[in-house]
């Protein structure tokens, strides 16, 4: 059985479901709340599904598990709340770890691309304490994560007790189907999509900054399969064990985003720029690209997906779709 924290959210869900089409028991851990997140789960078969605080009882209780995805987490970059993140994504992942040294269960966990900050120190997945200690993310978020990917490189320092596999994934800008629970953390494409549904332009912020266009901002926008495909490599693999990017390797603009969804939908490019919002001035990456050496060197050969292919996917056979879900 392998235990999948955030099992209904973006990641975790897909995760879920290429599992499950394996033919392998899952056991989630996640809230559904009272929309229709609980539909990311709803066409395969899971072993169960408990809140966070039932984690403990289950641990003590469980069948052997053949590892621990641990995707949960306040993924929201606008978040405040210092002690509810500070337990989400710090405190509930290094239990985890503890748990897996403990019983001998491979750990690999969600960390996240906004540990680089800005970007001026560039975007190396070095694990070493003293590369980490340089970093310096723009929002809660990014530290929380920062701190755990920290904490991990000073156990291992320190000898201390590990799981016999573990991997922290620097997911990149990561989209594709079952993001519509996310609400404003849900992907560009995602409300790109939704905007031009409701017979709006498309509208993209302007840039604050001389250097950089309206619209010409670069992320590295990785398709969801990709993340999957990575994890399920890493299942395969026991003796890769590190911290790794995850993304396309290639960084593109929103302007490129955008102009794929609409040659998706068969339409002409309807585009609208608007000032960025007062709580993202000063916290957001105008640049992000994955160098993917480290996760190729490990032996991940496989192709990430090209991002019109990507985005073509996901706007015919899901968003536009009479059933969105995966």
């Amino acid at each position: 059985m392998y235990l999948v924290t955030g099992g209904a959210g973006f990641i975790g869900s897909n995760l879920v479901a290429a599992l499950a089409a394996r033919g392998e028991e899952v056991m989630v851990i996640d809230r559904l709340g009272s929309g229709d997140k609980w539909r990311n789960l709803a066409k395969h078969r899971i072993a169960g599904l408990l809140p966070p605080e039932a984690l403990e009882a289950f641990w003590a209780a469980a069948p052997p598990l053949r590892a621990v995805l641990h995707m949960g987490a306040i993924s929201a970059t606008t978040e405040t709340d210092g002690d509810l993140v500070a337990a989400t994504n710090l405190t509930l992942p290094l239990r985890l770890w503890s748990l897996c040294a403990e019983r001998g269960v491979p750990l690999i966990y969600a960390s996240s691309a906004a540990t680089y900050g800005d970007g001026a120190l560039g975007f190396e997945d070095d694990a070493a304490p003293e590369a980490l200690a340089r970093l310096r993310p723009l929002n809660l978020y990014g530290w929380s994560k920062l701190a755990f990917d920290r904490r991990v490189a000073d156990l291992l320092a320190r000898g201390a007790p590990r799981p016999p596999q573990w991997a922290g994934l620097r997911f990149f800008n990561v989209y594709g189907p079952n993001e519509a629970h996310k609400g404003r953390m849900a992907s560009v494409l995602f409300h790109k999509y939704q905007q031009v549904m409701r017979g709006e332009a498309a509208t993209l912020f302007r840039s604050d900054r001389p250097d950089i266009a309206d619209g010409q901002q670069m992320r590295d926008f990785v398709h969801v399969d990709d993340c999957v495909a990575v994890m399920l490599w890493l299942l395969d693999n026991p003796a890769v064990s590190g911290l790794f990017n995850v993304g396309s390797g290639r960084a593109r603009s929103f302007l490129d985003l955008v102009r794929a969804m609409f040659e998706a939908l068969g339409r002409a490019p309807e585009i609208r720029f608007v000032d960025m919002p007062a709580d993202l001035r000063g916290k957001y990456q105008y640049f992000t690209e994955a160098p993917l050496e480290r996760l190729r060197a490990a032996g991940f050969n496989a192709q990430t997906t090209p991002l019109e292919e990507g985005v073509r996917r996901t706007v015919q056979d899901f968003l536009a779709a009479e059933d969105p879900y995966r």
